[in-house]
């Protein structure tokens, strides 16, 4: 196994977690930021208001997304697997 066959598995697995974490944390940022803008437009400044919101915003995002999500991670998997052979025997 080379340090080009260790770097190409890294950078791949780094790309499939970000790509696995942006709906969840672009749900998470725009109702936080949404409960932001409420919170100075009307001046309440409960730090636990955007609690249940956000909680329940990454609920919808995991249903929605999260089919998608599980394919993406058992494909690079698969992937994976079958290259175990290739990379061992160093070809």
């Amino acid at each position: 196994m080379t340090d080009t066959q260790v770097l190409h598995i890294g950078t791949q697995a780094m790309v499939l977690a970000t790509k696995l974490g942006a709906p969840i944390l672009i749900t998470a940022l725009l109702i936080g930021f949404a409960i932001s803008l409420f919170q100075s437009v009307t001046q309440i400044q409960e730090a636990t208001l955007s609690f249940v919101p956000k909680a329940a915003g990454v609920a919808v995002a995991l249903m929605f997304s999260g089919n998608w999500m599980l394919h993406e991670l058992m494909s690079f998997t698969t992937n994976l697997f079958h290259q175990v052979p290739q990379l061992i025997s160093g070809g």
